[in-house]
């Protein structure tokens, strides 16, 4: 996979370790887990279908293995767009999007249901638009984090319930004022994340299950 900031000699001994520690650890746990959620609606049975079980809990989730920055404080973060490819994409749709704080960033998580790895373009614009329309989209807070993930598709297609499109709140958070889901539209999911300037931000992925990471990160 590749990104636009993938040449930084930091994420590749970042992901490597990451690997090092889990091997020698026997495994570990992520704090991938948002306060407040968006999760693909519950079954007429009281329960998640069974490819979305997982992404309605707000609680840890399995930890994956980094394939892009590692999950530290510390790790590269700019303004720049982050652009990386997908990586054999399989049923790829988004069942939950998570946001919270963390010491020293905001964390947003999409999580997915199917394999594989989307690709994504993240990145500031001036406005938000709708897929398909081009409504315009109210986005709270001063500056707007676009997320576009592709490689993905359409729930009929895969069988996965998608998060519902609309707001998602983020529980204490210090810059990220709340995030917008557009849904899937011809293999590309999109979501903006409202922020109260552009601050520094990093991309990254994991997987078990698949999910994509947006912290944006405290300014020292």
């Amino acid at each position: 996979m590749t990104s636009s900031r993938s040449s930084r000699p930091l994420r590749a001994a970042g992901a490597v370790l990451a690997a090092a520690l889990l091997a020698g650890c026997g495994g570990t746990t992520d704090t991938v887990d948002a306060g407040t959620t968006a999760a693909a609606p519950t079954s007429a049975a009281g329960g998640s279908s069974a490819s979305t079980s997982s992404s309605a809990s707000a609680g840890p989730t399995p930890s994956g293995t980094p394939t892009g920055t590692p999950a530290a404080t510390g790790a590269p973060a700019d303004t720049s767009a982050d652009v990386a490819e997908a990586v054999d994409p399989a049923g790829l749709t988004v069942t939950a999007v998570r946001a919270a704080r963390q010491e020293g960033y905001d964390r947003v998580v999409f999580e997915l249901a199917g394999s594989g790895t989307p690709g994504w373009q993240v990145e500031y614009v001036d406005s938000a638009s709708a897929q398909g329309s081009g409504d315009p989209v109210d986005v709270p807070g001063e500056a707007v984090l676009q997320v576009v993930l592709q490689g993905v598709s359409y729930p009929y297609e895969t069988g996965a319930t998608e998060v519902p499109r609309g707001p998602v709140g983020a529980a204490d958070s210090e810059h990220v004022a709340g995030v917008v889901y557009d849904g899937t539209f011809e293999g590309t999911a999109v979501a903006w994340i409202g922020t109260d300037g552009r601050a520094p931000f990093r991309v990254y992925s994991l997987t078990g299950p698949s999910r994509v990471v947006v912290e944006v990160v405290d300014e020292g």
